[in-house]
């Protein structure tokens, strides 16, 4: 099945600018997330499209391959990164003269994942039945309890509520929390729909610890602080 490994990772970013090319634990973002792309059975290529040259010159040295420098119209803050998929799609097809059969997407911003958890991505897709692989792990907080939204006059209602009259946290519907480990999209269906929930999802589960993600200076901080304590015990 041709599956083709993929970073997208914009130079700008507001929360924690630079954290593409952030040195965690001596390596920058992008490359951890190069490596472990390259560590998937059956990937031969990473390709890196990033509107950043500094961001390609860095995933170079990674061993990435550069396209492109990706158009600013689908760059910016509001840019989706669904339109960065969509042009990546129009490359190959317009290199191989078709589509890959699916993107495997490896986000810079989730550096505590396993080549493990990839791999997991890559079989569930390859088994079929679904659009897209997504990957998950246990919510902090669970809708139908503990989560409110302030009205106009910022009175606290709950998120998700129930009919059921819950009490405890124990007994609401057990909720999941997407991360940005990976994603396996099918490419037709990223041509052709604008959202991954409107098609058939299947998930991997990942543990906690691998599954943070990257916005801001503290999700950094923990980020190298599991790396660092991550790397000691091997």
């Amino acid at each position: 099945m041709n599956i083709k490994a993929c970073i997208f990772a914009r130079g700008g970013s507001k929360g924690l600018p630079g954290k593409n090319i952030q040195l965690l634990a001596g390596k920058p973002l992008i490359g951890w997330a190069i490596e472990s792309a390259l560590g998937v059975n059956g990937v031969e290529d990473v390709f890196v499209s990033t509107d950043s040259l500094e961001i390609a010159e860095t995933a170079k040295e990674y061993g990435a391959c550069i396209p492109f420098i990706r158009p600013t119209e689908i760059s910016g803050d509001k840019s989706p990164e669904w339109a960065a998929w969509r042009h990546l799609l129009d490359f190959f097809q317009e290199q191989d003269g078709e589509f890959p059969n699916a993107i495997l997407s490896v986000p810079a911003t989730a550096p505590l994942r396993e080549v493990v958890d990839l791999q997991n991505c890559v079989d569930l897709y390859s088994e079929g039945d679904c659009d897209s692989v997504i990957t998950i792990t246990e919510s902090h907080r669970n809708p139908f309890f503990n989560m409110v939204v302030l009205d106009h006059e910022s009175v606290a209602r709950i998120v998700n509520s129930s009919d059921s009259g819950l009490s405890r946290r124990q007994d609401a519907p057990k909720v999941y929390d997407i991360t940005t480990v990976a994603y396996v999209v099918r490419s037709d269906f990223i041509m052709n729909q604008t959202s991954l929930f409107a098609g058939r999802v299947k998930s991997v589960y990942i543990p906690i610890e691998r599954s943070i993600d990257i916005d801001s200076l503290l999700d950094f901080e923990i980020a190298e602080f599991l790396m660092k304590k991550k790397l000691e015990l091997k």
